[in-house]
C-alpha cells in the first residue's frame, strides 16, 4: 500500500523536531512566560498612563507654586478672601446679585 502523504512538503516540514521546537518556544514567549508579550503590552500601557499623569501634576505643582507666591502679597489675599469666600470689612455691605440663567456654577454648588 502507498503512503498518500509521502510526496506532501508541508508534511515535511510539520514532521522536522526544529519546527516544532521553535513553535513551542514561540507559544511558551507568547503566552505562558513570565515576561510574555502580553505581559509587556500591559505593563507598558501603564507605564504610560504613569508617564501621562506625572506630567499633569508636575504641570499642577507648577500653578499652585505660582498661586501660593501671589498669595504672600496681602493685598492678593484679601481679594482672594473677597471672590472666593464672600468676606467683607466691617465697615462694608456686601449684595451678591444672581440672575435667572445664570450659568456661571460656584465651586459650592458644584
Amino acid at each position: 500500500m502507498k503512503n498518500p502523504f509521502k510526496d506532501k512538503s508541508w508534511l515535511k516540514f510539520l514532521g522536522n523536531k526544529y519546527v516544532w521546537v521553535l513553535l513551542f518556544f514561540i507559544i511558551w514567549m507568547l503566552f505562558l512566560d513570565n515576561y510574555s508579550y502580553f505581559d509587556h503590552r500591559f505593563l507598558d500601557n501603564q507605564i504610560h498612563e504613569l508617564k501621562d499623569n506625572k506630567t499633569y501634576y508636575q504641570e499642577e505643582i507648577k500653578k499652585d507654586q505660582e498661586h501660593i507666591k501671589q498669595l504672600k502679597n496681602p493685598e492678593q489675599i484679601e481679594k482672594y478672601a473677597r471672590e472666593k469666600y464672600f468676606m467683607k470689612k466691617d465697615s462694608e455691605d456686601i449684595y451678591i446679585i444672581q440672575f435667572e440663567g445664570d450659568t456661571i456654577k460656584t465651586q459650592e454648588e458644584e
